[in-house]
């Protein structure tokens, strides 16, 4: 019987994964580049925080937290997933004023990098050696089964995103199509199974 989590990477390599998204994203964030593309820049690396933040928070943390791996840090990250929550109302707010983005995603990343040094030097480590293999892809398994319900509602406004962020690149389209294929299944596994009348 096919089992999802023999195809999903560890929930250790997915979290590295998605900090590697977002500073790839906001690589491509210039001052000089168009309000439009930078908004769309802003908006993916908001997305991805978000998804990222809550899928650490719902599966991630708890198993930590029982099996009393990396408790200083588990401390003070659910905290600096809310500063980061502040700066995305900030981005959010600021629509597509280029000179507020300008200064509000630096201002994110600053505290997206200071959690992701903790978090790829202390926490994914230590699960590494204490949680087994098996345990890590079925965590890996939850985690792409959650992030798709989590991105469905919003998959159109993600690849769009996606699509004038990267707007120079066809790995954006890739990306888009991904996307797109993502929310597609999760819309698909969320309908309840009718059986067909004879």
């Amino acid at each position: 019987m096919f089992r999802l989590q023999s195809l999903s990477p560890t929930i250790t390599d997915m979290i590295r994964f998605d900090h590697s998204h977002v500073l790839v994203t906001f690589h491509q964030y210039t001052a000089g580049k168009p309000a439009r593309v930078k908004k769309a820049l802003a908006e993916t690396v908001c997305s991805a925080l978000e998804i990222h933040a809550r899928l650490e928070e719902e599966i991630f943390y708890p198993v930590l937290r029982e099996l009393g791996i990396g408790e200083p840090v588990l401390h003070k990250s659910v905290p600096e997933h809310n500063t980061m929550r502040q700066i995305i109302g900030d981005i959010r707010r600021a629509g597509a004023d280029s000179t507020a983005l300008d200064r509000l995603l630096p201002q994110l990343m600053r505290e997206v990098m200071h959690h992701v040094a903790d978090e790829e030097t202390v926490l994914l480590p230590e699960a590494e050696r204490r949680i087994g293999q098996q345990r890590l892809n079925e965590l890996g398994a939850q985690m792409t089964s959650r992030r798709m319900q989590l991105l469905a509602p919003q998959a159109g406004k993600v690849a769009l995103n996606t699509v004038l962020g990267f707007s120079r690149s066809t790995s954006a389209i890739v990306a888009a199509l991904g996307v797109a294929a993502v929310a597609y299944l999760a819309v698909a596994r969320s309908k309840p199974k009718t059986l067909a009348r004879a």
